[in-house]
């Protein structure tokens, strides 16, 4: 069998999703890794939107969280401030097992920056901004998807959007946030990144055709390749359902 980067990815993404439990996704990879996911090992995860969906079941892949195709077979349409409700509710609850988050620029401790490259008055980069990302990251555990650049893991972001572990085991208790909530890995082209005892990133699996030391040479920060294994392949019946069910015509994955 033969797979591509993106679909390897979809898969790595779709492996963190765990049965009966909720998450909130976004759309592009993560959306197709929760489709996956829910189409094989996970019936009973649920997936929020931030558009306040709930469960949607989309016959086409969607282009945004407020495509409309998102609705079809969703359980819920709420409007948004009612999302928000039940995401501050639940998240308080302990009851959400995460969030899929991605941005322009990472750092060791997972912080995330999605707002502006260099002085924040005078960025050299304006980008999007935080959107729900803020929240997410606050108070749920994160999985993380990135382009694996030099220029994107770097040692220091300019900006921190979305906090991860800010520097270290007591960052974030000593900013005021949940010390047992943070991000839990990075999925890129090249492998799965996850965080030492230190809240540190390293590299704990690495795709096939990638070696730990390119991971490296892509890297803008020393990062621990000492612990990396080669990745389980996807199987037949996960490449099977992501080509002929979840993504047919390769809009996210070729």
């Amino acid at each position: 069998m033969e797979w591509t980067s993106k679909e390897m990815m979809a898969v790595a993404l779709a492996r963190c999703i765990e049965n009966g439990k909720t998450y909130i996704v976004g759309t592009g990879l993560p959306l197709i890794g929760g489709a996956l996911a829910k189409n094989t090992h996970a019936p009973h995860a649920r997936l929020l939107f931030e558009s306040g969906i709930i469960e949607g079941d989309p016959l086409e892949v969607p282009t945004s969280v407020s495509d409309l195709r998102i609705c079809h077979g969703a359980s819920v349409l709420w409007p948004q401030f009612r999302y928000f409700g039940l995401e501050t509710i639940e998240t308080n609850r302990g009851s959400i097992a995460g969030g899929f988050l991605g941005g322009a620029e990472i750092d060791p401790y997972g912080n995330l920056n999605s707002t502006s490259i260099g002085d924040y008055w005078k960025p050299t980069t304006r980008f999007s901004g935080s959107g729900g990302a803020n929240g997410i990251s606050t108070y749920c555990d994160t999985f993380i998807v990135m382009k694996h650049q030099k220029r994107r893991f770097s040692e220091h972001v300019d900006y921190i959007t979305s906090p991860g572990w800010i520097d270290g085991p007591e960052g974030r208790r000593k900013n005021g946030l949940n010390p047992d909530k943070g991000p839990r890995a990075v999925v890129t082209e090249l492998g799965i990144m996850r965080f030492n005892e230190n809240k540190r990133m390293y590299l704990s699996e690495y795709f096939e055709g990638v070696t730990p030391e390119q991971v490296q040479d892509n890297t803008g920060f020393d990062i621990d390749i000492s612990k990396a294994h080669l990745a389980k392949p996807p199987s037949q019946e996960e490449l099977s359902i992501l080509r002929e069910k979840v993504d047919p015509k390769g809009l996210m994955t070729r």
